[in-house]
């Protein structure tokens, strides 16, 4: 299957490209899109060497090649939906790593088209299985947290433009268990200083997600934390391995308009 991965010569697609580059079955092609901002031409995967397609030769370029079965987009927040309506338009399933942009307007693009995607904030099937559990906790017990307040923190990299879509994901949850608080309210930590002091290390600080969630009771006396760190991509890479392959289940199976989360392919189904 052939697999374009976009956003090289960014650092989390250059860990995906090299993990298709590994997955038996998958063949990564040699050409990625990628930003305008972007002064090289090529960037090598391995042994193999990319060519870097800028958005203002892409439509000449896809009309000229044989069409990749799925694209892989971890480009930036900005780009998000022209990314998607450039793919949709050019029947190109994709799996959405990148967080950011309009989401409601991001799967209403693939509902109407003919395509399929996976749509996902956060890759790491891990961390996906925590949120089903909190979305689990959310769906039967609403209410369970009135009263309490939240403080929501996370660290990324100082590259990482947007706030997390993982911890936005989870501000809905507790919501609907009973804490009013907006995603507005997460505090973002991008300083490389603080982060040490917050005891990441030297080695992570280029990538890392770390995520914690406090709840506590109006009077101070009961308080939950809960809290998941990553360090590294890889653990996102392979979950967006995972969804490829997922993907192409639903692809074979003739689904079209459909977009999927990191839950459905937990689930398999």
């Amino acid at each position: 299957m052939k697999i374009i991965v976009n956003g090289l010569p960014g650092k989390m697609a250059s860990e995906v490209a090299k993990q298709v580059l590994k997955s038996e079955g998958l063949e990564l092609v040699p050409y990625a899109l990628t930003g305008s901002d972007i002064s090289a031409t090529s960037h090598k995967i391995g042994d193999l060497s990319i060519a870097l397609i800028k958005p203002e030769v892409r439509e000449d370029f896809i009309a000229s090649i044989q069409k990749p079965e799925i694209s892989i987009d971890y480009t930036h927040p900005s780009v998000v939906n022209p990314n998607a309506d450039f793919y949709c338009r050019h029947n190109l399933p994709f799996v959405m790593g990148t967080t950011g942009g309009d989401r409601t307007a991001l799967e209403q693009r693939v509902k109407d088209s003919d395509i399929v995607a996976v749509i996902a904030p956060n890759m790491a099937k891990q961390i996906v299985a925590f949120q089903a559990m909190m979305k689990y906790a959310a769906d039967n017990f609403p209410g369970a947290f009135n009263r309490y307040s939240l403080e929501v923190i996370e660290s990324h990299q100082k590259g990482k433009a947007d706030t997390s879509g993982t911890a936005k994901a989870m501000v809905g949850y507790f919501n609907t268990l009973g804490i009013p608080f907006n995603v507005e309210q997460i505090k973002m930590i991008r300083d490389p200083q603080q982060q040490v002091a917050m005891g990441i290390s030297e080695e992570a600080l280029t990538g890392h997600g770390w995520h914690t969630y406090t709840l506590k009771s109006e009077d101070g006396s009961v308080l939950f934390r809960f809290t998941h760190n990553v360090n590294g991509r890889e653990v996102y890479a392979a979950g967006t391995i995972d969804a490829i392959k997922y993907l192409s289940g639903k692809i074979s199976a003739g689904e079209k308009g459909k977009v999927y989360s990191m839950m459905d392919v937990l689930k398999g189904k």
